[in-house]
């Protein structure tokens, strides 16, 4: 595949749930990223009970396997101890960059991320009525649409890429017990998407979902939950890979790569080797 430093490869990943005794379990997955793409994203639970040991098993299996940067968000998972400022210090101390309505840009492509939150899609999404802790739900989950929206509004870069851990969409939690849908995501995280004309959207949580999906304006969410992607591509490493092309427009900017043949080097890599003057006469290894 004939490769310049316009293409950018992003991992995606979620769901990894990582707990005290998971020393070393994703290291060889991690080490398969760090030789394939220039940013890796973690779509939340990135613990299992949200426990800072927890969080130091991950931080050590990061920083001694992956050397490029690390963006993610938080999961439902992460804020069941309570111990989230200490979760986020000890993976930020490891150079990730944990996202709260905030923005990040690498090799000229923006992130965006929120957590988001549940209440449902389309015509069953809940509305604010009714009780007071029922309009506190349906608050919540507008106020995380805000945040994506403002981080959103930030990004000055061509290619837009919004991170969150509940879905955006149906589409992706199809799959899961129809019972459990309006657990699964909002309809209300879609708006912000649209109206930033979003090059591509990475969620988790909904661990029997789809893989894909995309919104009503055609932009594609991938549902990156570790369990989904070992389930639908079993002859595969359980992480997605993707092209972002930054000198085309956001529609048509972001490829999913199937072949493991093809993913060779980082594009990085790829860019350097490219202007390294090649012997005319190579000897025979």
């Amino acid at each position: 595949m004939a490769m310049g430093p316009d293409v950018v490869r992003i991992a995606a990943v979620s769901d990894i749930h990582y707990a005290k005794d998971s020393h070393g379990a994703l290291q060889p997955l991690f080490g398969q990223i760090t030789e394939s793409a220039d940013v890796l994203i973690l779509a939340g639970d990135l613990t299992d009970y949200g426990l800072a040991e927890e969080a130091k098993v991950l931080a050590r299996d990061l920083t001694t396997t992956v050397k490029i940067p690390v963006v993610a968000v938080l999961g439902n998972h992460d804020y069941e101890s309570g111990q989230v400022a200490e979760l986020v210090k000890i993976l930020a101390d490891a150079g990730v960059r944990i996202l709260d309505g905030d923005t990040f840009e690498t090799h000229g492509v923006g992130f965006a991320g929120v957590r988001g939150f549940c209440g449902g899609f389309g015509r069953g999404a809940l509305g604010a009525w009714g009780e007071p802790i029922i309009k506190q739900f349906v608050h919540e989950a507008v106020n995380e649409a805000l945040k994506l929206e403002s981080a959103l509004a930030r990004l000055r870069t061509d290619h837009r890429i919004a991170i969150l851990h509940y879905a955006p969409i149906r589409d992706t939690v199809e799959g899961e017990s129809p019972e459990i849908y309006p657990f699964l995501g909002s309809s209300r995280l879609e708006e912000p998407l649209s109206r930033f004309d979003v090059t591509a959207v990475f969620h988790g949580h909904a661990h029997k979902g789809k893989p894909e999906g995309a919104t009503s304006k055609g932009i594609p969410v991938y549902n990156v939950a570790h369990q989904v992607l070992k389930a639908c591509y079993p002859d595969r490493p359980a992480f997605r890979l993707f092209e972002v092309r930054t000198t085309v427009s956001h529609t048509d900017g972001v490829t999913p790569i199937a072949d493991r043949r093809h993913w060779g080097r980082r594009s990085t890599d790829r860019g350097s080797a490219a202007q390294q003057p090649q012997e005319e006469n190579p000897s025979p290894s």
